[in-house]
């Protein structure tokens, strides 16, 4: 299982992340990221990953469970 975790001090709410992984991100009324709370399915892993490679902040990062065998 993976989560995401965004730096609140470098994101810049410009909502790049929400529009490539709309699955698991919204965005609040400023632009900033509003993420699905728990691990993120499978399925949204790509779109995820496309996200964090995309943001221009280098705000988000994908971190993997070490719960996962």
């Amino acid at each position: 299982m993976s989560n995401l975790r965004i730096d609140w001090i470098a994101c810049e709410g410009r909502g790049a992340c929400a529009e490539l992984a709309p699955e698991v991100i919204s965005e609040d009324p400023w632009g900033y990221p509003i993420i699905t709370p728990g691990s993120l399915p499978d399925a949204a892993l790509p779109h995820v990953r496309r996200a964090v490679a995309a943001c221009p902040a280098l705000a988000l990062r994908l971190v993997e469970d070490p719960r996962k065998p």
